[in-house]
């Protein structure tokens, strides 16, 4: 399969023209415009410093239903504990700053949460469309995520932690303010180990792509 060149309109080809690693498009820009349909597309940005965009639909998709969420014994003592404050969109570029230092297996630190894509989601913030998660200790940033909201989906961007677990508790906050309000899924884009033993798992594209027809548009 080829991988598309944009045009300078936010249009997308359809996700199953995806190379098999997910790569479907370069090129266009990080205006809302462009993330807003690529979202809604199932098509996400993800690129190096230096690199031209790229634009992914991996096939399977890693995903997170609310309700399947394991939020174990230890992680609901630490909640219980209140060791841990927790708030939403307070601090979202303090979010968005910390994810994109964060030590992560085989990347270099900040290799794709460059300072256009910082400045891309702060925009989507300030629209109403990305939000964060900030877990504080002592008053001071320990551990958050932040990710893009359209209908009843969430599309979650990165997380960090500073201190142990902080990042776990502001996941488990987002679940449950998702649970209230409705939210039918959570993607994850990438497979590990850690959001496997939260729950998460992989379902094929086409599925994912019925989620969002029937939840955003």
């Amino acid at each position: 399969m080829p991988v598309f060149q944009l045009p300078h309109e936010p249009v997308f080809p359809r996700p199953e023209l995806a190379e098999p690693d997910g790569l479907l498009a370069i090129g266009g820009n990080l205006s809302p415009r462009w993330l807003i349909k690529a979202y809604t597309a199932g098509i996400f940005p993800w690129y190096s410093e230096g690199s031209p965009i790229l634009w992914w639909s991996p096939d399977p998709r890693m995903v997170l239903f609310p309700g399947e969420f394991k939020k174990h014994k230890n992680l609901r003592r630490l909640v219980r504990s209140g060791k841990f404050t927790v708030t939403m969109d307070t601090d979202f570029e303090g979010v968005i700053k910390a994810c994109s230092k964060a030590e992560r297996k085989g990347q270099e630190e900040g290799t794709w949460i460059t300072k256009a894509m910082q400045e891309a989601y702060v925009r989507l913030f300030e629209l109403g469309f990305a939000h964060s998660v900030e877990c504080l200790l002592d008053g001071k940033l320990a551990g958050g995520l932040y990710g893009v909201a359209l209908g009843k989906i969430f599309f979650g961007e990165s997380m960090f932690h500073h201190v142990t677990d902080a990042s776990k508790v502001a996941l488990c906050h987002l679940v449950d303010f998702l649970l209230e309000n409705d939210f039918k899924l959570i993607d994850v884009q990438q497979d590990t180990p850690h959001l496997r033993s939260l729950g998460a798992r992989l379902i094929p594209r086409e599925e994912f792509l019925k989620i969002l027809q029937d939840n955003i548009l």
